[in-house]
């Protein structure tokens, strides 16, 4: 009898294409629909964070796959946004406890600052603690002000990328292996919990100081930035090829951010915005269908630059959006 001390403690068998958070968000030639933290409309750097635990739960039971977090460990008053001001382990276990079973996503972790052991433990723990609802989006980092305080030299930050992500996967996947990297050493112990399945699926966002070719072979997947879909069709062709000459015929899907003001007219007509579009849900939805179309399987929707209520803007995405893009199961 597998006991819930033994699952925490050995390791699974059960391949990350199965993983609930994975097979929730992602299918071949699918698109679903992600919110990222904090929901809500603002300006300036700091969000409320009011109702966003109401929030999670109305986002669950609209259908959207996941909620994604962000890692920004230190207030930059040059870059201007504090994320969801929350550690995300902690804000993730808050959020899972509430919940049952949206995916739960970083979006992302600043790998070269965490130290690999410590990002293992808190990245498995809320594996665990959700039963496998967690994605795991990781990144080199973009606010300079971060690498001198966290001991980091910014130009070692690409190395240090996959230094790190060689260790976390190293102690998430064996047992009392030993291992060495330039910042530690772990021999006669052992790193629990681990997963839930094999492997936590990994993702790596934007370019992350490494080549397409290192990402296609090592991530489970890309996470990249928001753009038009002409822009976004070529990156995606790049990916795609990438992936097939290096991992051969695996499914690793193609993820985005996309910022949105919804308007309250269905039928208003798409402008730009600072990283993605004002419009009404009816250009929304053509818009996503082209992104589907062309070979993107999730995005994460922004509501930073709403004009509306968050709790508004869902509802009406949850009625006349989701339901043409719903969590895969």
């Amino acid at each position: 009898m597998i006991t819930m001390e033994n699952k925490m403690l050995n390791l699974s068998g059960v391949p990350y294409t199965k993983h609930p958070a994975f097979r929730r968000t992602y299918k071949q030639d699918q698109l679903t629909l992600g919110l990222f933290y904090p929901i809500e409309g603002y300006t300036g750097e700091a969000p409320t964070m009011k109702d966003h635990l109401k929030i999670a739960k109305l986002a669950e039971a609209s259908g959207f796959a996941a909620l994604w977090v962000r890692d920004v460990p230190l207030r930059d008053p040059n870059f201007g946004d504090l994320g969801q001001i929350y550690d995300p382990w902690v804000y993730l276990g808050y959020l899972a406890s509430s919940t049952s079973l949206i995916a739960l996503g970083t979006g992302a972790i600043v790998l070269p600052i965490r130290h690999p052991l410590h990002l293992a433990k808190a990245a498995t723990s809320v594996d665990q603690i959700s039963n496998g609802r967690l994605l795991l989006g990781i990144a080199s980092g973009d606010r300079p002000v971060e690498f001198p305080a966290f001991g980091i030299d910014i130009l070692d930050r690409g190395k240090l990328f996959r230094e790190h992500f060689e260790v976390f996967k190293q102690v998430t996947k064996t047992s009392f292996k030993p291992v060495q990297w330039e910042g530690g050493a772990l021999s006669g112990a052992d790193m629990v919990p681990k997963p839930f399945t094999e492997e936590i699926p990994v993702f790596v966002t934007g370019a992350s100081q490494q080549s397409m070719e290192w990402i296609a072979k090592n991530a489970h997947g890309w996470i990249n930035y928001p753009r038009s879909p002409a822009q976004q069709r070529t990156i995606i062709q790049h990916w795609k090829t990438a992936v097939a000459q290096h991992s051969g015929d695996v499914f690793k899907p193609f993820s985005q951010s996309l910022y949105i003001d919804l308007l309250t007219d269905p039928d208003a007509e798409i402008s730009p915005i600072h990283l993605g579009y004002r419009m009404g849900r009816n250009n929304l939805i053509l818009l996503l269908e082209e992104y589907k179309l062309i070979g993107v399987n999730h995005v994460m929707l922004s509501l930073k630059y709403s004009s509306r209520p968050a709790k508004e803007v869902i509802e009406e995405l949850a009625e006349y959006v989701v339901p043409k893009f719903p969590a895969v199961n």
